[in-house]
């Protein structure tokens, strides 16, 4: 058995356009454009690392935000290997019926199997079994009921030496390893991802779908590595209302 600890980076729809809609947002929101992994053998050795950038299929533009937190951009990713390409590698690469997938949140796992449902692609050989890391070391660092610590506050905790930039699939991904080899104990349990679980239904016009906050505060304090204080959450919660209403599209 091993533990494939693995991290992404992802592109997402951004035009100024109103009429510029893309479907493809609806069943694939997040593009993966990097995928890092490291892999641990049962003693928490490391066996081998994974290290692709993906070509851009689906958003044929950088987000400025993405292109802002990685350093990535459609000019560096033009002459990399599409999606499919890259996961026939990281296919081989998992290549352990018992392989164990450790996350440091749920975003990557969720958004790996969407943009392999996306694309049509084989999911039999990846593994479903997985350990939420971000969850387990908050609770290793008794953080509050609700709350979440983020990659680069739990490194300076534990005084793990940086070495590398943070928002780089695979440097996360090291990160996120030498986060498990520190702190791995019997408490870490494993669970069982259910891909059906997150796929976009179609949408009743009497039916209202209900917001997950907690999961778009976590996405937040994800991609910012720090927990978000109680008057930056509404802001969020604000603004993300507002952008619905489309009255700012220009």
């Amino acid at each position: 058995m091993n533990y494939l600890i693995f991290d992404l980076e992802f592109n997402q729809h951004y035009s100024a356009i109103k009429e510029d809609k893309n479907i493809a947002s609806l069943s694939c929101p997040f593009e993966i454009i990097q995928i890092g992994a490291v892999k641990l053998d049962l003693n928490l050795n490391t066996i081998s690392n994974f290290d692709f950038l993906v070509k851009p299929e689906i958003y044929l533009e950088i987000h400025p935000y993405v292109k802002d937190i990685t350093g990535l951009t459609m000019e560096s990713l033009k002459d990399a290997p599409p999606f499919k390409e890259v996961y026939k590698d990281l296919y081989n690469f998992i290549d352990d019926d018992n392989c164990i997938f450790c996350v440091w949140g749920m975003s990557d796992i969720k958004e790996l199997f969407r943009n392999i449902q996306y694309h049509q692609l084989d999911t039999s050989k990846v593994p479903t079994e997985y350990i939420d890391l971000q969850s387990n070391i908050s609770k290793y660092f008794n953080c509050p009921k609700g709350t979440h610590i983020g990659l680069r506050n739990a490194v300076e905790l534990l005084e793990l030496p940086i070495k590398a930039q943070f928002h780089n699939a695979l440097n996360d991904a090291f990160y996120t390893a030498e986060i498990f080899k520190k702190t791995y104990n019997e408490d870490f349990k494993t669970s069982i991802y259910n891909p059906e679980s997150y796929k976009q239904k179609p949408r009743q016009q009497s039916e209202k779908y209900l917001v997950d906050l907690v999961g778009l505060f976590l996405q937040f304090e994800k991609m910012y590595n720090r927990k978000m204080s109680i008057e930056e959450k509404e802001i969020i919660k604000l603004a993300y209302f507002m952008g619905k209403t489309n009255q700012f599209i220009i």
